[in-house]
């Protein structure tokens, strides 16, 4: 057991191609002022030399790059920065976050909790007022919807709500329960880690502690990404072995197997093929709904998921 009075704090930062200047700068002023907190480590996971440059502009005693010739996935640079770290407890943080206060505050509000929980994640913000650019609405529409939660809301299901956009977990428990490598495209490495803290037994913790997700992706890249993730469950639903415990983490699959026990997955499946142009056109419009993403996440996963059994390999879509 870790004497919390003794503990140390790594700062993980993954990062691709993407300007982690200012928040790097932003962090190190908690640094002498909270004596926990003892560095930063950087994953440059395959980004232009232009940004490795700026990266390595950035280490110093206390701030470390690491870096991958190529990009090897959010996956595996998490893992090889765990591998780098020197803390007790590992600080998983995503590269286009921002401090809605000063990085004290935010480091120090970490630290009660130490003792009580050796996985906890702190949340995930987003602005009040839609983004500038209505190009963006989709990102910011769910991420309000789906992802901005209360702790008291998301420790109702706390292996549900894990996400490592801002996480601590425990050195030790990262050594035993890594990031699965295999997974190489983006989409639920978290949930995947989610489930196995759970078979694991390991509890997690919700405070609130969140970061603001600044880096919103414009409509169709974030329809891009959807599909790369619901791709990634369905090979992840095939994978797990305890369905029932793996279902329980991920909203979508509850009411996936709900419509597979009265028979209307290939229904789903047969209205995607057909009407899935038309649905994207208006999820790629400023009169988005995010009840018709919901069924187009639904209506996709269980297209996958008919294509997959009939055929045992995964769809390109």
């Amino acid at each position: 057991m870790i004497t919390i009075d003794k503990m140390k704090i790594s700062l993980l930062i993954p990062v691709f191609d993407y300007d982690i200047v200012a928040l790097v700068h932003i962090m190190k002023n908690a640094m002498g002022k909270v004596p926990e907190f003892c560095e930063i480590v950087i994953g440059d996971d395959g980004s232009s030399s232009e940004f490795h440059e700026k990266y390595l502009s950035l280490e110093t005693e206390n701030v470390k790059v690491i870096f991958s010739e190529r990009n090897i996935g959010r996956a595996a640079i998490r893992n090889r920065l765990a591998l780098e770290a020197k803390g007790d407890f590992l600080l998983f943080i995503d590269a286009d976050v921002m401090l809605p206060g000063t990085a004290e505050a935010y480091i120090l509000k970490w630290l009660p909790f130490l003792s009580m929980s050796r996985v906890i994640c702190g949340g995930t913000l987003y602005h009040e007022s839609a983004p500038g650019d209505p190009d963006k609405i989709l990102r910011w529409k769910y991420g309000k919807w789906r992802e901005q939660k209360r702790a008291a809301e998301r420790n109702k299901h706390p292996h549900a709500g894990f996400s490592t956009f801002n996480v601590m977990i425990e050195r030790s428990v990262f050594s035993k329960i890594r990031f699965d490598e295999e997974l190489k495209q983006y989409g639920h490495e978290d949930t995947l880690l989610g489930y196995q803290l759970r078979k694991a037994g390991i509890n997690i913790l919700h405070i609130d502690n969140g970061l603001m997700h600044e880096g919103l992706e414009s409509n169709r890249d974030f329809l891009n990404k959807t599909k790369l993730g619901i791709e990634n469950l369905s090979m992840l639903y095939d994978k797990v072995t305890d369905k029932r415990a793996f279902s329980e983490t991920v909203p979508l699959l509850k009411i996936y197997n709900k419509l597979k026990y009265f028979g209307l997955t290939r229904i789903l499946a047969a209205i995607f093929i057909r009407y899935r142009d038309r649905m994207e056109i208006r999820l790629d419009s400023s009169d988005i709904s995010l009840l018709l993403f919901g069924f187009y996440k639904m209506s996709m996963f269980c297209t996958y998921r008919e294509i997959h059994i009939r055929k045992n390999i995964l769809p390109v879509l």
